[in-house]
């Protein structure tokens, strides 16, 4: 009997023992993860960037440094532009998004001192290969008004100077910097679906053919409009695919139009119901596929042609392969030209 209650003895200091091996294994991925010592300094509860109103004020150049790309947004005389695009300008909304993110910013509970282990808190240094985002301001004489590494883990958003190992845990937020491309104002057509009444195209071989349908049909709705209403459709969807392209309109790139250094290809005219026209070009370019557009302004189209064309004017816009397909079809897609009539 002595021997069973000494074999169930050893049995419970196993399990004991294995529960606190497993406690102590919890509490060290707590320790390297996203929330560690709840503890406070006299840092915690102070703004990040002290002063931001006069940095704001003072700033000419703001630098985003990440691991795999670096981009600079430049305040010049037409207003904040994005560098390396020959000055294409960035959002305004998103510029003032990080601008009041920056001022919002506030040191929470300090973290980790070890280097080893920013990068689990998305602290790495970038310069280094690190995971975090370096966001730099600088004045106009190139001097840094303020610097600031920050990244993600979780729901929490970690904060450190770059001159220092010690991460903090922080309040407020910031807008996406992991992608240059999300900063260029690219919205620039808002044209919906149900908007478009005709298109008109000029394919590469030089061949054209006119498509409408009426006033509230569905988008698999367009026909072959005089003086193609004899042509017969290969299929709905290959007339309303190029018919609606432009209401899918996102550009993927920009340059300069007088950077370009192939002639237009082809043509693509769409109109809506309420007057307005786009006359789009395309170009088969070493770099990839672009287009140029310009709004021709009618009716009630008006105003809407010439907000287009300010933002478009002079610039040529690259788009992905998928969408220079459904710019640039052969006519010989859509439709098949009536059999010609045998004479006596």
């Amino acid at each position: 009997m002595t021997q069973i209650r000494e074999q169930t003895r050893r049995k419970r200091l196993l399990i004991l023992a294995g529960g606190a091996g497993a406690l102590a294994l919890l509490a060290l991925i707590i320790e390297l993860g996203t929330d560690g010592p709840k503890t406070t300094n006299a840092r915690t509860g102070t703004p990040v960037m002290e002063n931001f109103s006069d940095i704001r004020g003072q700033a000419t150049q703001i630098r985003v440094t990440l691991a795999d790309e670096a981009y600079s947004l430049s305040n010049t005389d037409q207003g904040w532009v994005m560098d390396g695009t020959s000055g294409y300008p960035v959002k305004p909304g998103r510029l003032a998004e990080l601008s009041a993110g920056l001022e919002g910013l506030v040191w929470d509970a300090p973290r980790t001192t070890d280097p080893l282990k920013l990068d689990h808190i998305g602290l790495g240094d970038p310069r280094e290969g690190g995971t975090g985002a370096l966001i730099e301001l600088f004045d106009e004489n190139a001097e840094t008004l303020g610097a600031l590494i920050t990244g993600r883990k979780g729901k929490f958003t970690y904060a450190r100077n770059p001159n220092e190992t010690r991460a903090y845990r922080i309040k407020g937020s910031l807008p996406p910097l992991y992608n240059h491309d999300a900063w260029l104002d690219m919205d620039i057509l808002d044209i919906k679906p149900d908007a478009v009444q005709a298109l008109r195209i000029f394919d590469i071989s030089g061949k054209e053919l006119y498509i409408q349908r009426r006033v509230g049909s569905g988008e698999r709705s367009f026909r072959p409009a005089p003086p193609y209403q004899n042509y017969r459709l290969v299929s709905r969807i290959a007339a309303s695919t190029p018919a609606l392209a432009l209401s899918r309109f996102q550009p993927i790139g920009v340059k300069p139009r007088k950077d370009l250094k192939t002639k237009a290809l082809t043509r693509h005219i769409t109109q809506t119901h309420d007057g307005l026209e786009v006359n789009l070009l395309t170009y088969r370019e070493p770099d990839g596929f672009y287009v140029t557009f310009r709004a021709i302004e009618a009716g009630e189209g008006a105003h809407r042609g010439s907000s287009i064309n300010a933002k478009a004017k002079g610039w040529a816009f690259q788009i992905s392969e998928y969408d220079w397909n459904d710019f640039t079809p052969r006519v010989s897609s859509i439709v098949s030209a009536p059999a010609p009539v045998a004479t006596p």
